[in-house]
């Protein structure tokens, strides 16, 4: 049976963005993001994260690196809010590659892997290539602002905090079980 998804960016997203974050012991949530996954879950939403990671490509860290920061996002979540799949693309924006979003390739893979039903599913990120990608699969978008300044966005919301992200999605799908 078709099950509704949210996809996530990562960095700025759910957790603060030092830049190129490669350290799993560096890693911090940000304090709304436990508590909205798990209403999310809650609703029977999957949980798929979709991240570009180009310090791969350009020699910062390792894939190991990269799954290892993930791994860590799961730990620190408690289990009722756990990410269900995380995908990321390793390459450079200029690789021109199918998996660097808004390319669609990371969530053609996530829909490969899952039976989700696109139609009632939403995008969650802080750039406009999320809103992008979204957009492109149909979904309903979500431009995360945490900074509040205003921001030229196709999203078809802009919010300032993550709960105010999963209070719009909960205020939009219907209240039956999904799980």
């Amino acid at each position: 049976m078709k099950r509704p998804a949210v996809f996530l960016d990562r960095d700025n997203t759910l957790n603060i963005d030092p830049g190129y974050l490669s350290d799993p012991d560096a890693l911090e949530l940000f304090d709304d993001v436990p508590e909205g996954l798990a209403r999310l879950k809650k609703c029977g939403f999957l949980l798929l994260v979709l991240s570009n990671q180009s310090g791969i490509g350009r020699g910062y860290y390792t894939v190991a690196d990269a799954r290892a920061v993930n791994a860590k996002i799961n730990t620190i979540l408690p289990r009722e809010a756990a990410i269900d799949a995380f995908y990321f693309c390793p390459h450079t924006p200029e690789e021109g590659c199918s998996c660097r979003k808004p390319a669609p390739g990371l969530l053609e893979q996530a829909c490969r892997d899952f039976d989700v039903d696109l139609k009632r599913s939403f995008m969650i990120g802080d750039k406009e290539s999320d809103v992008l990608l979204g957009r492109q699969a149909g979904l309903k978008t979500l431009l995360l602002n945490r900074e509040g300044l205003r921001k030229e966005t196709e999203a078809d919301k802009e919010v300032s905090s993550f709960t105010e992200a999963v209070e719009w999605i909960l205020s939009r799908f219907p209240s039956e079980d999904n799980s």
